[in-house]
């Protein structure tokens, strides 16, 4: 037992499990960190490399041209740099698209979200003007998230970092008066520069930052939202001990830095107050990886038969590649597809629901289904379910 009892492991286990492998899609990239789609039907990918680049895969092909270079702007290197890109929905009309990326101005770290249009001439290019929407002082270097989508409801949502260094030291993640450590969800589409959802959870709290949807997170690396359900599914990587998976609910606290995944933080506590919190879905331990990338449920066509409402993330660290299926009243239970021999920097998504993984090394692969690859796999069942205790 790990984890407080919360986890078993059931294993070595030859399993019937889902044969799967990654098939190369592309290559040459330059630290890519996302890839992406603009829901224009015109079946390009954008892959952001984290140096400032957004590039194109247009028929296959790379094009030689970015579509965006932001390097000279961007502060790059370790955790900082173009973190994330999000397409606004409305984007054949509109031509808008959103970035994430840190600078630095007057010695000041900055996350600075910011958007952009694209050419009215060039569908490859985009036009250079910039509108900053939201600009966050940085009080260390690391633990940026940088994480951009809009949801199903239309709102756009951002994943803030702790604000770095190392448990938090600063408090930001359960501070409500900071919009570091949170989720945070904004309405584009009014306001100035941006508006806030009425039914955000906070915007009635004093003291309480109204952007924020829900908090408690150290450093959120990528979520989504099921295209069936639309709930939202984050990975958020852990200090030293344990990384985790949750399901990001409307004012919901994932309990950093009282917790780290299912346990108690620091480690050398045994008990501590987690009335209120919402527990992870999922969560492992350093001998399985050491950074979780939080990835998609698989609603493409390529795979449906095996893994057709499965969640698919993976580790940066250890490469391992696993899949979330949900079970009677709410229990989830992790089984291991593959180890990829990557690091994984991200998982990608195309109009049609296909996921590709991106390697940080500088190529991009789809994830396929394989009748010819045989092995077994270690099944973790786990008692917890997205609840508020």
């Amino acid at each position: 037992m790990v984890a407080g009892g919360l986890f078993e492991l059931f294993g070595p286990l030859i399993l019937a499990q889902p044969q799967v492998s990654l098939q190369p899609i592309t290559s040459g990239l330059q630290a890519p960190v996302f890839l992406t789609h603009a829901g224009d039907g015109s079946g390009r990918m954008f892959i952001v490399e984290q140096g400032g680049r957004i590039r194109i895969v247009r028929d296959g092909q790379l094009l030689p041209q970015p579509y965006l270079d932001l390097s000279g702007k961007i502060e790059f290197g370790g955790e900082k740099g173009l973190l994330g890109l999000a397409f606004h929905p409305r984007f054949p009309e509109t031509r808008r698209f959103f970035v994430n990326y840190t600078t630095r101005a007057g010695g000041q770290l900055k996350t600075i979200v910011a958007e952009y249009a694209s050419s009215t001439t060039n569908p490859d290019l985009a036009e250079t003007g910039e509108r900053i929407l939201l600009e966050i002082d940085q009080p260390f270097d690391n633990h940026n998230g940088g994480h951009l989508a809009f949801g199903q409801d239309g709102y756009f949502f951002i994943a803030t970092g702790d604000g770095g260094a190392g448990g938090d030291p600063l408090g930001n993640a359960q501070n409500l008066g900071s919009l570091l450590g949170k989720i945070l969800r904004l309405d584009v589409d009014s306001g100035s520069p941006y508006g806030i959802p009425p039914d955000n959870p906070f915007t009635a709290t004093p003291g309480a930052r109204p952007e924020i949807w829900a908090y408690g997170l150290r450093n959120p690396w990528r979520f989504s939202f099921d295209r069936t359900t639309g709930r939202m599914f984050g990975g958020d990587v852990g200090q030293s001990a344990r990384e985790e998976v949750d399901i990001i609910v409307r004012g919901g606290n994932y309990g950093w830095n009282v917790t780290e995944g299912t346990a108690c933080y620091p480690p050398s506590i045994s008990s501590c107050a987690r009335t209120g919190l919402v527990e992870p879905i999922a969560d492992y331990g350093r001998n399985e990886g050491s950074s979780v990338t939080g990835g998609f449920v698989y609603r493409g066509r390529a795979a449906r038969h095996l893994l057709s409402g499965s969640y698919i993330f993976g580790d940066f660290g250890s490469g391992t590649i696993w899949r979330l299926t949900e079970g009677e009243g709410g229990q989830w239970q992790r089984e291991q597809l593959l180890q990829s021999g990557f690091n994984i920097s991200s998982f990608g998504e195309d109009e049609q629901g296909e996921l590709y993984v991106v390697d940080y090394s500088g190529s991009v692969r789809q994830l396929r289904t394989n009748s010819h690859l045989r092995q077994g796999s270690r099944r973790i069942r786990s008692s917890v379910r997205p609840r508020v205790r």
